[in-house]
């Protein structure tokens, strides 16, 4: 028989009601994971970057996990509690690289068990991300290069030809936009100008290092056609520069602005519109010629990892910032600027002082200032791309060498070695602590023997 209209009435409270503490019924306690069912797992995204891969679970509520490894043949598993996996299942990015493939299995006892296929060992982390504006909760699974167990000699990467690194350099306002103005008449589009040709000019005495200005003179450049400037010169980074105001004059300190998620999703939405009459490269795949959903899942790819990039850069930026002086915000802030909009470049927006601060717009109408905050600058660039070489450019392999760890070393003593510290060594290979172990293979400076 059928449920009378008291039980669909009480089912349909249940549903709810879920989520607060449980409920008490007939007289015994109902946990709410038993009453809100099994979790989902929606859609699975892969992306490459520096010889690692982060695979994301996109899943419509949180799920418990286990995070273990599998060997010959390679293997990471991800055991999610209490989830299903939805009939069709998207996924993007995953094959190539590291991996081979994805498959995934409903156990009896309601765990689904996803089971990642490797090429080769690797060293996996996990961990989940919540609810946002743009997205359902997330498990984030990293998989990174294990050095192999062998003991091998040290390795040093000699420097090698390859194409410059390209630095766009947009001084924010111009022509009859003056940007805000100081108490004295100074004008923000005249400083900003100043602070980027010290930049320019520091880029272009750098070794492997080429600066583009957006703006070399007095003259109005749209938003967009700022960023179609800085891809059409295959721009690597893109450094917007401007001088902050506000209405209390007490206001002081530099900041450093990304992308917000949000700002990257209406921004996805809009270059798929225009797919149709671009070529536009995104990673080195044109969408011209491809699928509206493949082209799709390019983009949300490409514009996720743009925009963590993109905050990796600004805290580099922001901690050569903090240096010069005192600082706004002292983390990286994300908003909407539609100048850091291109899908398929780091970019950041740089407030240098507060114009409408009297002794901060005397300092930015000085060229010590003005220089300062240029080296501040650039040491952050130099900075991010020490910690994340491009493929192929001349500072890629500059001064970067491997160590290949033997047995009953630590990493003071290979940091004492190669004439560094600790620090820096973290740094280079991304180490939460000083654990290390044999066959383990170290970025390090190559400078010293």
């Amino acid at each position: 028989m059928g449920e009378d209209r008291t039980q669909v009435g009480r089912r349909r409270f249940i549903t709810r009601c879920l989520g607060v503490s449980g409920l008490v019924m007939g007289g015994s306690w109902m946990p709410p994971s038993w009453a809100a069912g099994p979790a989902l797992l929606r859609r699975v995204r892969a992306h490459e970057r520096d010889g690692s891969v982060r695979v994301v679970l996109d899943l419509d509520a949180p799920a418990k996990h286990t995070l273990f490894t599998l060997h010959d043949p390679e293997r990471v598993v991800v055991d999610l509690e209490n989830t299903r996996a939805a009939e069709q299942l998207p996924s993007a990015g995953l094959s190539g690289g590291l991996l081979r493939r994805i498959r995934w299995a409903r156990k009896k006892d309601g765990t689904l068990r996803v089971v990642l296929d490797l090429k080769e060992r690797v060293r996996p982390k996990s961990f989940p991300l919540d609810r946002d504006r743009d997205h359902g909760p997330r498990l984030v699974v990293d998989l990174l290069r294990e050095g192999g167990d062998a003991i091998k000699p040290v390795k040093r990467v000699e420097p090698r030809r390859g194409r410059e690194l390209v630095v766009a350099i947009d001084a924010g306002h111009g022509g009859k936009d003056p940007g805000a103005i100081g108490r004295r008449g100074t004008r923000e589009k005249d400083v900003v100008l100043a602070i980027a040709r010290r930049l320019a000019a520091l880029v272009r005495k750098t070794p492997g290092m080429r600066p583009v200005m957006i703006r070399d003179g007095d003259q109005y450049v749209p938003l967009r056609e700022r960023i179609n400037r800085a891809r059409r010169h295959r721009a690597d980074v893109f450094i917007s520069i401007h001088a902050d105001a506000a209405r209390h004059r007490g206001a002081r300190g530099s900041s450093v602005y990304v992308l917000s998620s949000r700002g990257a999703t209406s921004e996805h939405a809009r270059w798929l519109a225009r797919r149709e009459n671009e070529a536009d490269l995104i990673g080195g795949v044109s969408l011209g010629d491809v699928d509206r959903t493949i082209a799709s899942v390019l983009l949300d790819l490409s514009l996720s990892a743009k925009v963590e990039d993109s905050l990796e850069l600004g805290d580099a930026v922001l901690t050569e910032l903090k240096r010069v002086g005192r600082v706004h915000s002292r983390r990286v802030e994300q908003a909407g600027f539609v100048v850091l909009k291109a899908p398929d470049i780091p970019a950041i927006l740089v407030e240098t002082a507060f114009i409408s601060n009297p002794v901060e717009e005397q300092r930015l109408r000085t060229a010590a200032y003005q220089s300062k905050v240029a080296r501040a600058i650039l040491k952050g660039v130099q900075r991010y791309f020490k910690d994340n070489p491009p493929p192929g450019m001349l500072v890629a392999s500059a001064g970067v060498g491997q160590h290949v760890i033997r047995r009953g070393e630590t990493l003071s003593q290979i940091a004492s070695r190669y004439g560094t510290d600790v620090r820096t060594l973290r740094r280079l290979n991304a180490l939460k602590g000083d654990v290390i172990r044999p066959g383990q293979v170290l970025r390090v400076p190559s400078g010293e023997s």
